[in-house]
């Protein structure tokens, strides 16, 4: 319990002050006018208030990752903690805040284009199919996993069909509406049941006095019930993702900078949504080391149900939280996922919007655009659940590798601290790496072998980015794409 109640303190602490300095690093203007005010279009650029920005941001980026990845990231034990709350406040906080804040600097470009700028055209046209794909694989995702938790609260009446029917009709009004005619409307309900459920779960962990496993020496080894195939690195670095650190996110907060109505406001909605979303993985991550009897009773009942963490997360809710608890905190788990669902094939339309230059005024042209992505997210919800998530889990880490090495770029240029991405830029670059080449889905290469290349791989583009950096010192020009000055 003491290691719980020191990490949910030192995000807190992380929130308070390091966001402060990844403001100053920003170069934050009150002033100045967002695009939310200065291209107001009534569809996607709308000025809303701060409060209602950071709970759509929130429920955007809370998807399946900070209840399912935390779930299954205990299975290593208590190591867990340290990645939630380190990556929480030196990866994921900056990933999300700078993300947000450029798109910003960048007249609310999508994170595709904001790639482009700082990596060069080919890596953005490279980020453009990576990303675009990745939006639809996390629709997918977030079809199946909701439409099976709507399905086991209404046993016999209903079909896992009719909930995916249900789910996509949803995606698709959202999806092409205005944001604030459904997204800004209902997210507030489902805002509610998410918090419920994560507040309702930490106040059973105290009441009912469950043990959660302390963070020591001795318990920082792995606990995982099949160590030698689940090792803690790359393994548990790509399962826990939401609550550390995830690419995903990177594709929400430009949806947010065209709405946000002040710099002043990226703080709380980037960074601090961010660190509300570690918390929220801290509960889930506690709890499920502690509910069974043990992590070592966790990994016998993931075992048991093949791994299911709808399992796990229907079993610990209706037990604290009685049955009326129970299913407002399943709401949540399924607004959670739709939340994220929605606005992933929003930004998909937005991304090949920009690409294609086309505008999103009318209906008609959204129309063009999204029937294609529906089209492909159906074909995928067809494809075995576990398998998508294990791919979506890479892509994920990969993107997120991908923005903090441009948001590294975009320091250096600035003549800012870029040490600040370039460590996490480098440590997800090694677990990226380690993982497609000793992975079931990648190459399945010997551990040593694959370790070693990965970390080859991470310090050959620190080498690379410091042959930039000096050139960069020595006067020569910082490169400038489409039209897009960079920072001097």
């Amino acid at each position: 319990m003491i290691t719980f109640i020191l990490c949910l303190a030192a995000l807190l602490l992380g929130y308070c002050f390091y966001s402060r300095y990844m403001e100053k690093l920003a170069g934050v203007d009150h002033s100045r006018p967002t695009p939310a005010h200065t291209m107001t279009d009534g569809v996607d650029y709308i000025p809303m208030p701060w409060w209602r920005v950071f709970l759509i941001q929130f429920l955007n980026i809370a998807g399946l990752g900070p209840i399912f990845g935390a779930v299954a990231g205990a299975m290593w034990g208590p190591v867990a903690f340290l990645w939630i709350v380190l990556g929480g406040i030196f990866a994921g906080g900056v990933h999300d805040y700078f993300s947000g804040m450029l798109s910003i600097k960048h007249k609310g470009l999508s994170i595709t284009e904001i790639v482009g700028i700082y990596l060069g055209n080919g890596v953005k046209q490279f980020s453009r199919g990576f990303i675009l794909v990745l939006m639809v694989i996390v629709g997918a995702v977030f079809v199946a996993g909701p439409a099976q938790i709507l399905q086991s609260i209404t046993p016999g009446t209903t079909t896992l069909g009719f909930w995916a029917t249900v789910v996509f009709i949803y995606y698709a009004l959202a999806t092409m509406l205005p944001i604030d005619k459904i997204i800004g409307r209902v997210y507030p309900v489902f805002g509610f049941a998410l918090f419920f459920m994560a507040i309702g779960i930490m106040i059973s962990l105290f009441v009912n006095g469950y043990s959660i496993p302390e963070l020591s020496l001795s318990n920082l080894g792995n606990f995982h019930v099949n160590p030698d195939s689940f090792p803690v690195f790359p393994m548990m670095f790509i399962t826990i993702a939401c609550g550390a650190v995830s690419g995903f996110h990177a594709t929400q907060s430009p949806l947010m900078a065209r709405c946000i109505t002040s710099e002043k406001y990226g703080r709380r909605v980037f960074y601090g949504t961010m660190i509300t979303e570690s918390v929220v993985a801290m509960i889930w991550a506690a709890i499920s080391m502690s509910f069974f009897g043990g992590i070592r009773e966790l990994n016998e009942t993931m075992t048991a149900n093949q791994g299911n963490a709808a399992v796990v997360v229907n079993q610990i809710s209706y037990t604290l939280l009685g049955k009326f608890g129970g299913v407002l905190a399943l709401l949540g788990v399924v607004a959670a996922p739709i939340t994220s669902g929605d606005t992933a094939f929003r930004g998909a339309r937005l991304i090949v919007a920009d690409f294609l230059k086309y505008k999103q005024k009318s209906i008609k042209s959204r129309l063009v655009i999204s029937i294609p992505l529906f089209a492909a997210g159906y074909v995928l919800t067809r494809i075995d659940f576990a398998v998508i998530w294990r791919y979506f889990a890479w892509t994920n880490q990969t993107l997120a590798a991908v923005v903090l090495w441009a948001i590294t770029i975009y320091l250096a240029q600035s003549r800012k601290a870029w040490w600040v991405t370039v460590v996490p830029a480098m440590f997800m670059t090694a677990v990226i790496t380690t993982y497609i080449l000793i992975a079931p889905e990648g190459f399945r290469l010997p551990f040593d072998v694959s370790v070693v290349a990965g970390i080859a791989v991470a310090l050959l583009l620190f080498g690379a980015f410091e042959y930039y950096r000096r050139r960069l010192f020595r006067g020569a020009a910082a490169p400038e794409i489409e039209g897009v000055a960079v920072d001097r």
